[in-house]
């Protein structure tokens, strides 16, 4: 499972609100257009093909910002809102 921050810019209302119901089902919404999301890679793929229905690419921007637990534990939040999810700490082998 991997930490990603997904954050989107988009001109239209109605994508927006389609773009940030849909990203409530992922993760945890930490600023009005960014969230945290812990996926699976089989999640990841499913989000990018849901928000592929959704956005318009000559419009629309959404960005995936992968976290490794190296830079995980770098992440400085300043002010308000909730602390960084913090990604499974159990391995499967």
């Amino acid at each position: 499972m991997f930490l990603y921050v997904v954050a989107y810019d988009l001109p239209c209302d109605k994508r927006r609100k389609k773009v940030s119901d849909l990203l409530e089902g992922y993760g945890c919404r930490v600023q009005y257009s960014v969230f945290e999301c812990q996926l699976t890679p089989a999640k990841i793929k499913e989000l990018r093909k849901r928000l592929s229905k959704v956005i318009k690419l000559d419009e629309d921007s959404v960005r995936f910002y992968p976290l490794s637990q190296h830079t995980l534990g770098q992440v400085e939040i300043m002010g308000i809102g909730p602390p960084v999810i913090s990604p499974p700490t159990s391995t499967i082998i």
